[in-house]
């Protein structure tokens, strides 16, 4: 019986990988979380570097309120490291 109960054990691990789930389904999970990461950071550069050009245009035209601008920055940051 404790012979059975181990070839239990081993079976479960071994039929991880059968017809419910294919042997390149952790391939295509890792490459999801892969490109989930790549398009949220490329997401946040683009959201700062428009709020750049605005932050340089709001220090042009609105110089006293220039430090109101800086906060799209930080949520396109904030963006990037959480991936939103």
């Amino acid at each position: 019986l404790k012979q059975h109960h181990s070839k239990m054990v081993l079976g479960a691990g071994s039929e991880m990988f059968g017809e419910a789930c294919p042997a390149s389904a952790p391939f295509f999970g890792y490459m999801g979380a892969a490109s989930a990461l790549i398009f949220a950071n490329l997401g946040a550069a683009y959201g700062t570097a428009k709020s750049g050009v605005g932050i340089c245009s709001m220090g042009v035209m609105h110089p006293q309120l220039i430090m109101k601008s800086i906060i799209p920055v930080v949520m396109a940051g904030g963006g990037g490291v959480f991936g939103f």
